[in-house]
């Protein structure tokens, strides 16, 4: 019988270290411990009066921000604590919120894919702690996704954002703090940086393995499936087609008015595509795009590890631009602070990419190109792995 998974936040929390030092916590809702208990009532237990300011990333410190771009401001926690939001008027921490601290811990719960802007805060926390010398402490948790599998090209220098920093492909197979040491390597001036890893997680598993309980990370990624198929279908954010925000299963449904469910679905099985189950439906959203319209569309079910969600996402773009040429169209900017660019371009990571599928590129044939590059971006990762 595996050992059950124990996260970064447990085994800080146990350990003796830092009980006398002057903490940051960068954190939201979801970082839970041991009995559901959130990760600052545990230190606070373990470390009386440590924890001295705490950080919020995208959808707030208690992730109640519904949407993109809507921030987040500055607040006091319920001990007067300051609580400063890095997704408000800035995304950075600047050296005022940092002074004073011994070390930043971070304790996010990511979803293993590029465009989760999670990352990118952790990042810019790393640019902001080099230069000041501060320790920034990643207590990890597992990559709900595991650590296996990836998909998609490698990001384009062209396509920067606060949707891909670095030169990621969509869905990356590491852990926040394998990340963290990946981008650290990048920076001119990184930051001191420690990893608190967990105890007993294999690559190999996802998270329904792992036996912890899920939170969830951001409001519309309620449970593990939408966090499964999120690497695909957040591709929706940059058409007009309904990611499924507004209902109960967001990024498991998709659809628009005027989609044709079946005619879809039919298209769709003649894929075979791994891993994958679906079914057409009818939604209403009451918010985001189309809200208050009946969509028709799909609901996706994963089923097996070899399901592929940005090939599946990519497929199901080609069959509706054959379908629905003259009525699929492509978002207009801003998207997460890119006022320019075209959102679905910053998504994908490249700016061809949606053209060459409209000019009839399978998306078959994208993800043969992208095999390459992954294997030497997997050669890249190697140094940055921590678990086996």
């Amino acid at each position: 019988m595996a050992k059950p998974v124990r996260t970064g936040l447990e085994c800080f929390v146990k350990g003796g270290a830092y009980k006398k030092a002057r903490l940051g916590l960068l954190a939201n809702q979801a970082a839970l411990g041991p009995g559901c208990r959130h990760a600052l009532d545990l230190l606070d237990e373990a470390r009386p009066g440590a924890v001295a300011a705490l950080f919020g990333p995208q959808h707030g410190w208690a992730g109640e921000k519904q949407d993109n771009m809507v921030e987040s401001p500055h607040s006091r926690d319920h001990q007067g604590r300051p609580i400063h939001s890095l997704y408000g008027e800035t995304r950075r921490p600047a050296p005022d919120m940092l002074a004073g601290l011994d070390a930043l811990l971070v304790d996010l719960p990511d979803i293993g894919a590029r465009v989760y802007t999670f990352a990118h805060t952790l990042s810019y926390c790393l640019e902001a702690a080099g230069p000041l010398n501060l320790e920034v402490i990643v207590l990890d948790r597992p990559n709900p996704l595991g650590g296996l599998d990836m998909e998609g090209h490698i990001l384009g220098g062209d396509c920067l954002s606060f949707v891909g920093l670095h030169p990621l492909p969509m869905r990356h197979g590491l852990t926040l703090g394998e990340l963290a040491l990946f981008i650290n390597r990048r920076l001119a001036r990184p930051a001191p940086l420690t990893i608190i890893p967990c105890e007993n997680w294999f690559r190999s598993q996802y998270f329904p393995d792992t036996g912890l309980s899920w939170a969830l990370p951001s409001p519309n990624i309620p449970t593990f499936d939408s966090a499964w198929v999120y690497p695909g279908q957040v591709i929706w954010e940059g058409l007009n087609i309904s990611e499924g925000r507004g209902t109960t299963r967001p990024f498991n449904f998709l659809g628009a008015p005027f989609i044709n469910a079946r005619a879809l679905a039919g298209r769709l099985k003649k894929f075979a595509l791994p891993g994958l189950a679906f079914r057409p439906i009818s939604f209403q959203p009451t918010f985001n795009k189309w809200a208050g319209e009946i969509c028709q569309g799909l609901e996706l079910f994963p089923l097996e590890k070899s399901f592929q969600p940005l090939l599946t996402s990519l497929t199901i773009l080609q069959i509706i631009l054959e379908l629905y040429p003259d009525r699929l169209k492509l978002k207009e900017p801003p998207y997460e602070y890119e006022f320019h660019r075209r959102p679905l371009d910053l998504i994908l990571g490249r700016a061809d990419l949606f053209d060459r599928l409209a000019a009839g590129t399978a998306a078959e044939e994208l993800a043969r190109e992208w095999a390459g590059e992954l294997a030497a971006f997997d050669a890249e990762r190697n140094v940055v792995l921590i678990y086996e």
